[in-house]
């Protein structure tokens, strides 16, 4: 998981390289291009089929994984690496808001509210933290991309949820990736003829081809931590990829956050684990979080 949240961080990086000169459907139409490209040959390695026998499962999940990928990849072009991250790894919230959404719906139909006291403090403490990491930072087109990586981290934990679903339908990783590979890089070249393509013959452009890479490897990394059943170790060294962005961005971008900013990232990442131990508490066969 480590080694996963580093390739993820570096993947950041290859993405703040390449977005002064390619616009963010580019980016993520090549991100997908080349996902699908290697997992379909790993697939063939594998002698896993990617036929499906779920495709509207598959398309709900590809289409949230989309949207995440979409605007975590805009947010990072135009805020600090480290809060692009911490916003994106803001999905145990958003899940965990939901399960709050669900109890206080519960609750009017006699169902006690009570229990889920703990679960509602930490979504608080989370959200806590987003104001103090987005208050140095609202203004013009940060504004944007602050709203842009609340976005990815609300559609990271739609597309979770659609994972595990897919999960308990009997679908391998490698397919389900696979299929949101392939409708990242529809979306991104379908967005790339309407806007316009930059030119490839350019050294820039060779900032593409890791970034596809690195996603993949990471999302191996990712697969294989939660394959060992240590759901709860692994969803918290996750966070390890804040720490990486954050010192990608003071060596390589001159990123100076104020302590409020950084005690914003403490605070999401303290309630980001808190959410994932309440939830493997409450429900310790959950399958495991998937990131977009």
């Amino acid at each position: 998981m480590v080694a996963g949240a580093g390739f993820f961080a570096s993947m950041g990086v290859c993405i703040k390289m390449a977005a002064p000169y390619f616009h963010t459907l580019e980016i993520v139409g090549y991100r997908g291009a080349i996902g699908a490209l290697v997992l379909a040959l790993l697939a063939r390695w594998r002698g896993v089929s990617l036929a499906t026998r779920v495709p509207a499962m598959h398309l709900w999940r590809s289409l949230v994984g989309t949207v995440s990928l979409l605007s975590w990849f805009y947010a990072i072009a135009v805020l600090p690496l480290p809060t692009a991250m911490t916003l994106n790894y803001m999905s145990s919230i958003w899940v965990a808001a939901f399960l709050v959404g669900g109890a206080v719906l519960l609750q009017r139909q006699g169902q006690p509210l009570r229990h889920q006291a703990p679960l509602m403090i930490t979504v608080l403490v989370g959200f806590g933290g987003v104001v103090l990491v987005l208050r140095p930072t609202f203004d013009g087109a940060a504004a944007w991309g602050g709203l842009s990586g609340l976005l990815s981290g609300l559609s990271a934990a739609l597309a979770y949820l659609q994972v595990a679903a897919l999960a308990r339908a009997g679908e391998p990783e490698t397919r389900t990736v696979f299929w949101f590979s392939v409708a990242a890089a529809v979306v991104g070249f379908a967005g790339t003829l309407a806007l316009g393509a930059s030119p490839l013959l350019r050294e820039e452009a060779l900032w593409l081809l890791p970034i596809g890479l690195l996603a993949m490897l990471g999302q191996l990394c990712m697969t294989r931590a939660y394959a060992s059943g240590a759901t709860l170790l692994a969803a918290n060294l996750q966070y390890f990829g804040i720490a990486f962005a954050a010192l990608y961005g003071l060596l390589l971008f001159d990123d100076r956050l104020p302590a409020s900013g950084w005690i914003g990232i403490g605070l999401i990442v303290a309630s980001g684990a808190a959410a994932t131990f309440l939830r493997q508490r409450a429900a310790p066969r959950l399958p495991a979080e998937e990131h977009a």
